[in-house]
């Protein structure tokens, strides 16, 4: 059975459609900002939704950079990655850090929200973190990596995590 001209148009038609319609999602998408939707529900001690949509084709350079950093932190390479900190008023900051890190290592993360302020990017995190030794087991809280763009390239300039 042959088909006919007209039904050969319409799978024709509704093959373009479809084309120029995902092509025109694909450039929907690659105009929009790295969040694509946050939840109507806002944790009450932190402030942060409780979910967040992130747009697939976001510039992921930030997320990369910041999970370098918290990996570092979590293998034990804390005074290493903060020397560059101890030149300025952050010094015994960066000592605090250290010393919280080595006790409550971190255990995973997860993007919980996603900050522009030009130059920087505040990302916010949800944490497992291990209790002290004399406490067994592990708990979650929330921790904010601070980027800046220095030079085309994405520096870590700040970090904050509750204890």
């Amino acid at each position: 059975m042959g088909f006919t001209r007209v039904q050969i148009a319409i799978a024709v038609g509704l093959g373009a459609l479809m084309v120029f319609g995902f092509l025109g999602y694909i450039w929907w998408l690659g105009n929009q900002g790295p969040v694509l939707e946050r939840s109507q529900e806002h944790d009450p001690l932190t402030g942060l939704p409780l979910a967040i949509k992130l747009n697939p084709l976001r510039d992921r350079t930030i997320e990369h950079t910041a999970n370098k950093f918290l990996r570092q932190l979590r293998d034990g390479h804390c005074d290493e990655l903060l020397s560059q900190w101890e030149h300025d008023y952050r010094k015994k900051y960066a000592h605090f850090i250290c010393q919280s890190e080595a006790q409550h290592p971190l255990l995973s993360w997860q993007l919980a929200e996603w900050e522009d302020a030009p130059p920087l990017t505040i990302l916010h995190y949800r944490a497992q973190r291990l209790n002290t030794p004399s406490q067994p087991g592990a708990y979650t809280e929330q921790m904010t990596v601070t980027t800046e763009n220095k030079a085309g390239q994405w520096v870590v300039t700040k970090y904050d995590a509750l204890y």
